[in-house]
């Protein structure tokens, strides 16, 4: 999750990667409260259950927008310049970041239309609700999302760190075990690789200017010496 670079102050970046095995037969709705079948509980984190810093929604489902069908030019950019071949190697995404976000199982695919989050006092609830019609899953099946999306929702709202799904207390859809969902939080944009161009080649500047000084000063106080011993 990063800050929108298009609306830091309104939208946060989700990118979705990952795959796991589903440990129960169940599906994934397309609305509700919680509920193991395609929500979680968190457990860790710098905060450790909460994951919500401000403005903490109770049984709120928001709407996820498609990145690549958006007008964020500076979102869709700075994603594209960190897939593999984009020019960037220090943060890179999977080329499938380039997709509609979408959750797919042995039953077929659907897209993540929202996601459902709860605050309470311990164990922030967050979860996926497709688009359509549910999409179910069996035992040992495997299941998987990629894609991009904005919800409309700033960073300030989440604490930054990592955070992961509680033990024993689901989601179905991925095997149960701590760490089978992980959320990373960053409360800063991607940086894009013409500020990091930029910086880099300030540095180089100042390293030749203070060599250059360097070199005269050396020079002037050779000269300075060979005048005195004369």
């Amino acid at each position: 999750v990063y800050p929108s670079q298009d609306n830091p102050t309104t939208q946060t970046l989700w990118i979705f990667s990952g795959s796991s095995i589903a440990w129960n037969n169940n599906h994934i709705r397309t609305s509700g409260n919680f509920e193991f079948r395609d929500s979680w509980r968190i457990d860790s984190g710098s905060n450790g259950g909460n994951i919500f810093n401000a403005n903490p929604p109770s049984n709120q489902t928001i709407s996820l927008s498609p990145l690549f069908a958006s007008s964020n030019t500076a979102d869709r950019d700075s994603v594209l310049s960190r897939i593999p071949g984009g020019g960037k190697t220090n943060i890179t995404f999977a080329a499938s970041a380039t997709n509609t976000p979408t959750m797919t199982t042995g039953s077929g695919s659907r897209t993540i239309a929202s996601l459902f989050m709860r605050d309470i006092s311990t164990l922030d609830n967050l979860g996926i609700r497709v688009a359509g019609s549910n999409l179910s899953f069996t035992n040992a099946q495997t299941s998987s999302w990629v894609g991009a999306g904005l919800l409309n929702k700033p960073i300030g709202d989440f604490f930054a760190g990592t955070f992961n799904n509680r033990v024993s207390n689901g989601p179905d859809f991925v095997a149960d075990a701590t760490g089978s969902v992980r959320i990373i939080v960053n409360n800063q944009v991607i940086p894009e690789p013409q500020e990091s161009a930029l910086v880099f080649a300030l540095f180089a500047l100042a390293f030749v200017f203070f060599h250059r000084h360097f070199q005269k000063k050396q020079q002037w106080q050779q000269a300075q010496a060979t005048t005195t011993t004369s």
